[in-house]
């Protein structure tokens, strides 16, 4: 009886020690298993995988379940598809930002009222960002301050435009206006004159406009010219004042070249000129030539400008007669580097308006100089020298030559302006 009591009561804990293994594996396996069904989200950072029962965790869940196309109505954006896939929280301000995952908001990631900063890029302001938010800043259109700013001695400004039509071959010009023109008197009556150069007799006039120094013209002229001569003229609009017996005295002048980049794409283009006194002392024998020049000292950049020749003496029977400029940079009188301008057809007052840089130190302008030659095209490739001026220290030159150099000197990152003699003297 004994032995069958033992029997039962050992069987008995046998099954009570099978039951608790086999509930306590069945623990570990669904444990193994819910590790092992675990996946990370691709490029983004680990987070809890519980919610908590509070009511901020039950918004994130519903945030989290939200889809990009669930946005609400009436936001004035779309939202691009490098940012589908992620989260939208609505701000305070109606406009939206990306939601954080994590249930615990840190504080750099709590929306930002709306300031200056949303106008940088996420990168710099934090991973909140608002999309939509614009900065004013960003869309203001630069002040016009062409009718405002006027240099000291300004003779005036004038506004026109171009435009050139390539299969009817005609050049139009716009003129639109003029500002602070100054008369010789206390009432002024301008008007103006369209030249074509290098052809001085035929010209085209606007109206008069009566007891004004700021007219307003709005008219426009056609010129009939081929567009193989096109870009060798030279516009010249001349104002003038017209007194009381009708004499027309000259207030100033604007020579624009007309060169190909001006009259590309067959499009209009609206430009202004400050006025330029016309010279008045004679030529000289073998013409005269105007240049700028200017020195940078923070570059090393010497620049010249070349502008405009006139009363040039030309070998008119050498068939085509075409003139253009030799620009040499020459130090202790050997040759450095040479550059030349565009050449000009049948002008003896040719317009250039073209700029060239040389790259000199600043101890070698002691011992530089420049030459500017006038040359003529010749048959068979050939030149020849019209007239030569030759800028620099004392050690080269003397007179206005000198004093060119002197003031591109002191007055250093500014184009100095001056009218020279040419000579026929030998080159180096």
């Amino acid at each position: 009886m004994a032995e069958q009591l033992a029997l039962v009561i050992g069987g008995i804990a046998g099954g009570l020690l099978l039951l608790l293994l086999v509930g306590l594996s069945c623990c570990l396996w669904r444990r193994l298993c819910a590790i092992l069904a675990y996946e990370e989200l691709p490029g983004t950072p680990a987070m809890a995988t519980t919610a908590t029962s509070s009511g901020q965790g039950d918004k994130l869940c519903q945030m989290h379940t939200r889809t990009p196309s669930s946005s609400p109505p009436g936001v004035p954006f779309v939202v691009p598809p490098s940012l589908r896939g992620r989260d939208w929280m609505p701000l305070h301000s109606g406009e939206w930002a990306q939601a954080p995952r994590d249930p615990c908001l840190a504080p750099e990631l709590l929306p930002h009222a709306p300031s200056s900063n949303l106008a940088l890029p996420p990168s710099i302001v934090g991973d909140t960002c608002v999309v939509g938010a614009i900065n004013p800043e960003l869309y203001k259109f630069s002040e016009d301050k062409s009718e405002t700013d006027f240099p000291a001695g300004c003779l005036g400004r004038l506004w026109f435009s171009v435009e050139y039509q390539q299969e009817a071959e005609r050049l139009l010009v716009g003129l639109i206006k003029a500002r602070q023109l100054q008369a010789p008197s206390e009432t002024c009556s301008p008007l103006v004159k369209l030249h074509l150069l290098p052809d001085e007799r035929r010209f085209l006039q606007s109206k008069t406009k009566r007891k004004t120094s700021n007219p307003q013209f709005d008219e426009h002229f056609v010129f009939q010219v081929s567009s193989k001569s096109v870009t060798q003229r030279v516009l010249r609009l001349s104002v003038y004042h017209v007194d009381r017996q009708r004499k027309h005295q000259l207030l100033g002048q604007v020579l624009f070249p007309l060169k190909h980049e001006t009259l590309a794409g067959d499009c209009r283009r609206i430009i202004w000129r400050d006025l330029e006194a016309e010279s008045l002392e004679p030529p000289s024998e073998f013409g005269d030539l105007q240049f700028c020049l200017g020195y940078n000292d923070y570059l090393s950049r010497l620049t010249v400008v070349v502008l405009r020749a006139k009363g040039l003496r030309l070998q008119e029977d050498r068939g085509i007669v075409s003139v253009f400029v030799r620009v040499s940079l020459m130090n202790h009188n050997k040759f450095v580097k040479c550059k030349k301008t565009s050449a000009v057809l049948g002008s003896i007052n040719p317009v250039y308006n073209e700029t060239f840089s040389f790259k000199t130190d600043a101890t070698e302008l002691d011992t530089a100089s420049l030459s500017l030659t006038v040359m003529q095209n010749l048959e068979g490739d050939k030149s020849q020298q019209l007239g030569r001026v030759v800028v620099g220290p004392y050690m080269y030159t003397r007179g206005r030559e000198l004093e060119h150099w002197d003031q591109m000197l002191s007055r250093p990152k500014e184009l100095v302006k001056r009218w020279h003699a040419l000579s026929r003297t030998s080159e180096p």
